[in-house]
């Protein structure tokens, strides 16, 4: 195990890589609630969308972690659920089964892109200013999600967001965050898992996710639910590539492309997984992981798959290589059968996690040179975009297009390359529709 994934020239072992391993999942394990609970509003059934939901985290994480060695998890993106249901099939009147065949192809699209390196010459175009900045707004953007599943963060008409009162749900949450920031600052092994254990048990006199008691979920029936494979292989191939299917198509393919490369991007420059040139350690094999999930995703009943940014809170527990990937694919697993147990895990838990990340993941903005305007302003557009936007795609749209116009008027034009004019106008074309 610790030669095939070069533990020892990672600069880590299996203990800290499973503890990385179960940190990462219990920081995403959230969506396999969280994605039936959007889709079934598009007409599918709860109970099958939560196990194509299991698989597809299950089988992409596994995946990533022996195929690419990466320690990063895979799993139905938020975002893209969203477009699936609100969009696609509610918006455009399509049905599930042809959003599904949509979802489908758009994988194999990515596949296409992935085989023929052209997802990695992407990568290569994206500036390294940008880059940076990614990694530095993928971060505020996880704390902005941390402190919003906290209710610290709450909307408000007058100044659009403000904090919320206290109350005892939010000073157990203080309580686990400067809990988790003291085991971080101390170098305690495992410190973030074990701050998201404390504040587990440290909300559960609030009832915070028991509405009444605690005696249906300890129950057996509570407990175990049997796994639904009723959405196995219901999308329709032929429907899906009707040309006015085109445009969902191709919405999946942008927005999962640049959510995945951006959040590979910015795990790679945040924690150093690059490779002797710079560039993101093993990204062909990373980013065909990406289209696989997107693929099976298609074919289990699912949204697309993609990396997940919380992949951050185990990679700052330690994790170096694909055995975090591993441990965590293989936590999914159970949960065909389990699922209700994760209700016991309020958002509470692992929001304190997610906060500190961002400072984890802000760290590469001071390879940033702030004197150079033309590459400091698109960087900085990057940055702050993506979370005042919550949308990690549109941060990186307009620092691409940023950096663009700039560099022509600054008559650099030879810093623009061939690779991200074509992503510009795509970029445009996307901002279009």
């Amino acid at each position: 195990m610790e030669s095939f994934f070069q533990l020892k020239q990672n600069n880590t072992n299996i203990k800290t890589e499973v503890i990385a391993g179960v940190s990462s999942f219990l920081a995403t394990a959230y969506i396999i609630v969280v994605n039936p609970t959007i889709l079934s509003q598009a007409g599918m059934p709860f109970s099958g969308v939560l196990t194509a939901t299991v698989l597809v985290s299950f089988f992409s994480s596994l995946m990533m972690g022996l195929y690419a060695r990466n320690p990063i998890l895979l799993a139905p993106g938020m975002g893209l659920n969203a477009f699936f249901t609100f969009s696609a099939v509610i918006g455009l009147g399509i049905s599930w089964q042809v959003a599904l065949g949509a979802v489908f192809w758009s994988g194999i699209v990515f596949l296409v892109l992935s085989v023929f390196n052209i997802r990695t010459l992407i990568v290569k175009a994206i500036p390294r200013p940008l880059r940076f900045a990614i990694a530095a707004g993928i971060g505020l953007f996880i704390t902005l999600v941390g402190f919003a599943n906290a209710g610290f963060i709450v909307s408000d008409p007058a100044t659009v967001i403000g904090k919320s009162p206290l109350n005892p749900a939010l000073l157990t949450f203080l309580a686990g965050l400067f809990l988790t920031a003291i085991l971080l600052v101390k170098n305690v092994h495992g410190g973030i898992l074990l701050g998201i254990l404390f504040t587990t048990l440290a909300a559960y006199p609030l009832g915070r996710w028991w509405a009444v008691d605690a005696a249906p979920l300890i129950s057996w029936q509570g407990i175990f639910a049997a796994p639904d494979f009723s959405l196995l292989l219901q999308l329709d191939l032929v429907n899906s590539l009707q040309w006015s299917i085109v445009p969902v198509i191709f919405a999946f393919v942008f927005t999962d492309m640049f959510d995945s490369l951006s959040t590979f991007i910015g795990l790679a420059e945040a924690a150093n997984l690059t490779d002797e040139h710079g560039e993101p350690r093993n990204v062909k094999q990373s980013l065909t992981t990406d289209a696989v999930a997107t693929t099976l995703a298609g074919l289990v009943g699912s949204s697309p798959g993609t990396a997940y940014v919380e992949s951050a809170v185990g990679i700052e527990a330690g994790g170096r290589t694909g055995l975090t990937a591993v441990v965590g694919g293989l936590l999914f697993l159970p949960f065909l059968f389990m699922a209700p147990l994760l209700s016991m895990i309020p958002a509470i838990a692992t929001a304190p996690a997610l906060v500190l990340v961002g400072a984890f993941m802000i760290r590469p903005v001071v390879n940033i040179n702030w004197n150079q305007l033309d590459e400091a302003i698109p960087a900085f557009l990057a940055m702050v975009l993506i979370p005042f936007t919550y949308s990690i795609t549109q941060g990186i749209i307009w620092g691409f297009l940023s950096w663009t116009i700039l560099k022509l008027i600054t008559g650099k034009h030879r810093e623009v390359s061939p690779m991200l004019w074509i992503i510009n106008a795509f970029a445009i074309l996307s901002l279009a529709m």
